[in-house]
């Protein structure tokens, strides 16, 4: 009993996404023709419960995974059910309807194409060559790695650099003297770039030779560093793995920008609605 409200409870609150998405293709089970239901005459197979999961995925995560081919099936029975009605009421002749169902025919159209003919058309090597193409020449940006020792005055900063010069490692230093969070860590700050720390601070560091620390204290607005730059180097070039999901985009983009130019160029689009044709960007 408990089961059963449970599908019904679900099969209420899935039942208007319905009405406003319309699956784009299908994820077929292994046998796709395979029938699960008749609900008179009608058959319901493992494509249409495929076809349901898809448009319904996101509504389907609020219940366990176990019950989802139950609750497909449920909303795919309310909606034989209804369409039938539906077409006994004739509502299937009525002019709206009729307006309705090209709407989701076009929709559906478009989307098939995008999926076949731009996102379908951007290949492995399609990216690995636009990979390519982006990176040969790639020169990152200048990194910097240093070490900081922060105190509240002055005088504690030039005392500390007196220590420095006197033999003092800058790491067990700045573990006992640095009142920043780095302090535990010896100071390290790890790598950045420029424009990633304030601005008195990178200027000092950027003077710095490497393995030299600052000789006369550098104030912000977190009080006085003393900066140990450690090493420098160029950002490395990013992997393949890292980037290949912003390519595709911007293929995918490219791709579509591209078809649309050429089916704008084929079939010319001519707004007769004059406040419309004001608004549209084309026309300006």
């Amino acid at each position: 009993m408990f089961r059963f409200s449970m599908r019904r409870q679900a099969r209420s609150l899935l039942v208007p996404a319905l009405a406003l998405t319309l699956g784009t293709s299908a994820v077929f089970a292994a046998e796709p023709d395979n029938v699960v239901a008749t609900v008179g005459t009608s058959e319901i197979t493992e494509a249409d419960l495929a076809f349901a999961a898809q448009d319904l995925g996101q509504e389907l995560q609020r219940f366990p995974p176990a019950q989802w081919r139950a609750i497909l099936l449920d909303v795919l029975v309310d909606m034989e059910l209804l369409a039938q009605a539906a077409k006994t009421a004739e509502i299937d002749k009525d002019a709206d309807f009729q307006k309705q169902v090209d709407f989701l025919t076009l929709r559906a159209l478009r989307n098939a194409y995008l999926a076949q003919k731009i996102d379908g058309a951007v290949s492995d090597d399609d990216l690995k060559a636009a990979y390519e193409k982006e990176y040969a020449d790639f020169e990152g940006p200048e990194e910097m790695k240093a070490r900081h020792i922060l105190v509240k005055e002055k005088a504690e900063a030039e005392a500390v650099i007196e220590q420095l010069e006197g033999g003092a490692d800058f790491a067990e230093l700045a573990k006992e003297k640095s009142t920043g969070p780095s302090g535990p860590n010896g100071g390290d700050l790890g790598f950045f770039a420029k424009g990633q720390m304030v601005p008195a601070f990178e200027e000092a560091a950027l003077k710095l030779e490497t393995g030299s620390f600052t000789a006369e204290p550098v104030e912000t607005q977190f009080g006085w560093h003393v900066i140990l730059l450690e090493e420098k180097r160029r950002q490395e070039k990013p992997t393949f793995e890292a980037v290949s999901a912003n390519l595709r985009q911007q293929l995918i983009r490219d791709l579509y920008t591209k078809t649309m130019d050429e089916l704008k160029a084929e079939h010319p689009v001519e707004i007769l609605d004059e406040d419309l044709a004001k608004a549209d960007p084309a026309a300006q």
